[in-house]
């Protein structure tokens, strides 16, 4: 028999040498038989001192314990694979997957032929995409931190809602992802209360940080006194000169309103009709009379701002096209028809209750969650 066993393994060390794997044949006691030349390069012990030795007795008894398992496994289920090291000489370990089959010889008697592929480049390679992961984690947070802070920082600049005089305002800003590139300001000077939303195009940091721009510019604007159509003016050539391409542009509309003349000052580019209804009234629509800014030096009209009386009871309606651009189930947008028609429907409210009508009414129409950004100003002169 044993002449038989040795006979059987001799005939298969031909063919074990060939391979570019560790092999070792592991006999039924679990002794090792034999072992290829590149399985003891890999491991880096002699062929005389591994021979006749338990592969388990190589390692510590916590590991040998592990690979004593995977052996019964083996033993049970006639086959096994899995990753595991072997010890070389000196205390390194070798990462290799480990592959066993049991195989009978002819004469019936157990042998284990187990192969070692070492997996060094691989660890290397699963390692560094474990530190790229860490660190690609580590700049998500950092990345989240830093658009929270500018959330909250744009956040800051849009405008609340006040009582101005016997005039009230009410405001509504939203953004379609963390920071958005529409902006909204209400400021009180002197005898006049200036209004505006603007739209910057495309959504995100860059939007933000160029809507956030245009925000200072305008409020130094407003501070000097500029009329509507030539802070309008100085805005596009402002913008084409030091933050413009071929793909950014913005619209906007602006109202100043005089509450001792009963006068609005009113301009628009690009931009979504402004509204002004008595309540339970059709809106009247103020169009835009100038271009999209940011992109042409002669977008704004020469008369680009328009004087119009208003009274007791005139509400005024301003806002971006997240609104507008809503579409329902059906792929229909609301349009400004259909959002006067909610403006007009809700006018007859307290200005608060009004807004929140209007942000309820043109949720209910949009399917699924908005799109785009969503600024709203509401004004109710006494």
């Amino acid at each position: 028999m044993e002449d038989m066993r040795n006979k059987w393994v001799d005939d298969m060390k031909g063919v074990l040498e060939t391979l570019n794997q560790g092999v070792i044949i592991n006999d039924g006691r679990k002794r090792i038989v034999f072992a290829n030349r590149l399985f003891l390069k890999m491991i880096g012990i002699p062929a005389e001192e591994l021979l006749g030795v338990m592969m388990t007795d190589l390692y510590p008894p916590e590991d040998a314990a592990v690979l004593q398992k995977h052996i019964e496994r083996r033993i049970l289920e006639g086959q096994s694979q899995y990753e595991f090291y072997l010890p070389k000489r000196g205390g390194e370990k070798l990462p290799v997957l480990i592959t066993a089959r049991q195989i009978e010889d002819p004469d019936g008697n157990v042998f284990a032929v187990v192969t070692a592929t070492d997996i060094t480049e691989q660890k290397r390679a699963e390692n560094a995409l474990r530190q790229a992961n860490v660190q690609l984690e580590q700049r998500h947070r950092e990345i989240e931190e830093d658009l929270l802070l500018a959330a909250r920082v744009q956040q800051s600049l849009a405008p609340s809602g006040l009582s101005w005089g016997k005039v009230s305002v009410e405001t509504f800003y939203q953004p379609v992802r963390t920071i958005g590139g529409d902006f909204g300001l209400v400021a009180p000077r002197g005898k006049n209360l200036s209004l505006m939303v603007c739209d910057v195009s495309g959504h995100g940091i860059g939007s933000a940080l160029v809507a956030n721009r245009i925000y200072s510019e305008t409020m130094s604007q407003i501070e000097r006194g500029a009329g509507l159509g030539a802070m309008m003016k100085h805005l596009n050539t402002f913008v084409k000169a030091n933050l413009g391409s071929s793909v950014f542009f913005f619209t906007m509309v602006a109202a100043r309103l005089n509450y001792e003349d009963r006068n609005l000052e009113f301009a628009g580019a690009g931009h979504p009709p402004a509204m002004i209804i008595q309540p339970g009234q059709a809106p009247r629509l103020l169009e835009s009379r100038s271009a999209v800014l940011g992109l042409l030096d002669d977008a704004v009209d020469n008369e680009a701002a328009s004087e119009i009386p208003v009274q007791a009871g005139d509400r005024v309606v301003i806002y971006t096209d997240g609104f507008t651009e809503s579409f329902n189930s059906k792929s229909d947008m609301l349009g400004v028809e259909g959002f006067a028609e909610i403006v007009r429907e809700t006018s007859k409210l307290p200005l608060p209750e009004m807004k929140r009508e209007i942000l309820e009414r043109v949720a209910a129409w949009r399917h699924g969650p908005a799109a785009d950004d969503m600024s709203l100003v509401l004004i109710e002169i006494p």
